[in-house]
């Protein structure tokens, strides 16, 4: 078992509305969980971008989340997974992730996503055959704001005279960018080019391996030193009896793929971009996906310890390797308690059974 080394952090992603979980509660818990971070050796902490709907629309803002987190672990990373240039002034974003960055003292990771759900583009006016062009031109200019001290733009989206961005990264030249991206192997091409690392969800069936293989290759043609980064997201819940966990663990990810599919409904309704090539049938594939389908793929990492443990390094077989797993700990309506339970077993029993990537 030690040729897997792998790291191990905390993914939050709300899926929950005013009727299932206030977000006071929701925010009281996910904070609770953080605490286990530092005692543990959990690598980081992880929060998306999403707006007006229960799938992840309590999180409009993950740099606000991750603030909070960086004072409940002092060791932990902070990620954002990720941050949407297409609904964000470069300005504004790049001063809050300077802010960020000397709130947590140097630990800040940004990750970046073109966005993907149609009923956010339209309440935000934005067209989704823009979300190529804004996504390359958002993050080219956050990345000049952060990197050099005076930067003017005019670009085909934002224009600004030569400007200092506040406050000024404490990592120099910049905080780590990670690229997110689903199923379309330009993405994780260019990431790899670009030099970033990438986050992906283990949802495009059997092609995880090719796009993981094309993201190392697009980085070795560059030049760049390695082979880059690779961070896959998991659905985990650990319990010592494996009837018992599935039990628990059953109908919240079930109502979490549910709220996914119905957050991105327009995509099987007709719509369609040449930005986002496949995507009905991308939906549309996920609309057949269940507790059993994820466990079953190792999509979701449920059960006793060794299971789990057994699981991770079948996956990551399967996909010719990564380097970090960003675990979804307390998603949907799962109680605090039993995530609370969940994170400790696993931290004791799993987290334990691989090295350090150091």
């Amino acid at each position: 078992m030690g040729e897997v080394a792998l790291e191990f952090g905390m993914q939050f992603f709300p899926d929950v509305g005013p009727d299932q979980k206030p977000a006071a509660q929701y925010f009281d818990e996910s904070l609770r969980l953080v605490d286990f971070c530092d005692p543990y050796g959990w690598g980081h902490v992880r929060t998306v971008e999403h707006y007006f709907h229960p799938y992840g629309g309590y999180s409009p803002n993950p740099i606000v989340f991750l603030a909070a987190a960086s004072q409940r672990t002092r060791k932990a990373r902070l990620i954002t997974g990720a941050v949407l240039p297409i609904f964000n002034n470069p300005l504004k974003l790049a001063g809050e992730i300077g802010m960020l960055d000397a709130i947590s003292g140097g630990r800040l990771e940004v990750g970046f996503a073109r966005a993907f759900l149609p009923h956010e583009f339209a309440r935000f006016g934005v067209s989704v055959d823009q979300s190529k062009a804004r996504f390359a031109e958002g993050m080219e200019q956050v990345r000049q704001l952060l990197e050099n001290e005076k930067v003017s733009a005019e670009g085909q989206f934002h224009r600004y005279p030569p400007t200092t961005s506040l406050p000024r990264p404490t990592q120099r030249p910049r905080p780590q960018f990670w690229v997110a991206a689903i199923a379309t192997p330009e993405s994780f091409e260019n990431a790899g080019k670009l030099g970033h690392w990438i986050m992906a969800i283990p949802m495009a069936g059997g092609k995880m391996a090719e796009l993981v293989g094309r993201y190392r290759e697009a980085w070795r043609s560059a030049g760049h030193k390695g082979h880059g980064r690779v961070m896959l997201a998991f659905h985990m819940f650990c319990h010592p009896s494996r009837d018992e966990a599935a039990a628990i663990a059953r109908e919240p990810l079930n109502r979490y793929l549910r709220s996914l599919v119905d957050a991105a409904s327009d995509w099987t309704a007709g719509m369609s971009s040449a930005d986002y090539p496949g995507y009905d049938k991308i939906i549309e594939g996920l609309s057949r996906e269940t507790f059993d389908t994820q466990l079953a793929s190792g999509s979701a990492w449920v059960g006793p310890p060794g299971d789990i443990v057994e699981q991770a390094i079948e996956f990551h077989r399967k996909v010719g390797g990564f380097e970090s797993a960003s675990l979804q700990v307390n998603f949907n309506t799962l109680p605090y308690e039993d995530a609370a339970a969940s994170v400790r077993l696993f931290s004791e029993r799993v987290m334990t059974r691989f090295p350090s990537l150091g």
